[in-house]
């Protein structure tokens, strides 16, 4: 059985985000989708820090530390770009002028509720950032996230037990194994790599996933 990497998720992520979207990409892996979006189509992205019209990773020649995304890392800006306050930009995403947002996870219900600034354990750093605004504000929250965790228990789970982001607001949740969806009937699989079976799925989540 083949798993995608970080770099093949993200691309995978990027193929499902449709012209002229605003998107916002979550501090972690979800910011590496910038460097998958095709070049010849109009999608803005945003930045919780203040940023609309952000590119791809810079070369390193090219670094400019003034010009960061929310996770300090360097990017580029598009022609056309703005920068603007910070409160300004969580207004946009509080708003509801973000269509598509990219989330990382610890875990996703079935029914899309989101749990990811914080596992409960008391040596865990919480870290809420702007999950939770996005998670309420943006139109469709997609999360990019492995299917299990290192000590092999799934994250797609039927309830969470971590204290949540939000609730019922994930529609799509991309794996390293498979693409699903989740929402109010339950899970469904739209998408496995090669040499995963829907059985498969079903052990590893120990849960009655179906094939959409």
């Amino acid at each position: 059985m083949q798993r995608m990497d970080r770099n093949a998720l993200a691309a995978r992520v990027a193929r499902d985000i449709p012209e002229g979207a605003y998107v916002n990409l979550g501090i972690g892996a979800p910011t590496m989708v910038a460097n998958f979006l095709p070049k010849d189509k109009d999608i803005f992205l945003q930045s919780e820090n203040g940023l609309l019209g952000m590119g791809s990773a810079p070369a390193p020649e090219n670094i400019d530390w003034e010009l960061i995304n929310a996770g300090k890392q360097p990017v580029t800006i598009l022609p056309g770009g703005s920068y603007f306050h910070h409160g300004d930009s969580f207004a946009m995403m509080r708003g509801g002028h973000i269509d598509i947002c990219v989330l990382g996870a610890f875990q996703v219900s079935i029914h899309g509720d989101l749990a990811n600034w914080h596992t409960g354990t008391p040596e865990a750093i919480p870290a809420v950032g702007g999950a939770m605004d996005l998670a309420i504000g943006a139109r469709d929250v997609f999360v990019m996230m492995d299917l299990l965790t290192k000590s092999g228990e799934s994250k797609l789970v039927r309830h969470c037990t971590y204290p949540l982001t939000g609730l019922a607001c994930v529609s799509r949740v991309y794996t390293d194994v498979a693409v699903f969806i989740v929402g109010p009937d339950g899970a469904s699989v739209i998408e496995m790599v090669d040499g995963m079976t829907l059985d498969t799925l079903r052990t590893l989540t120990d849960l009655e996933l179906v094939q959409a």
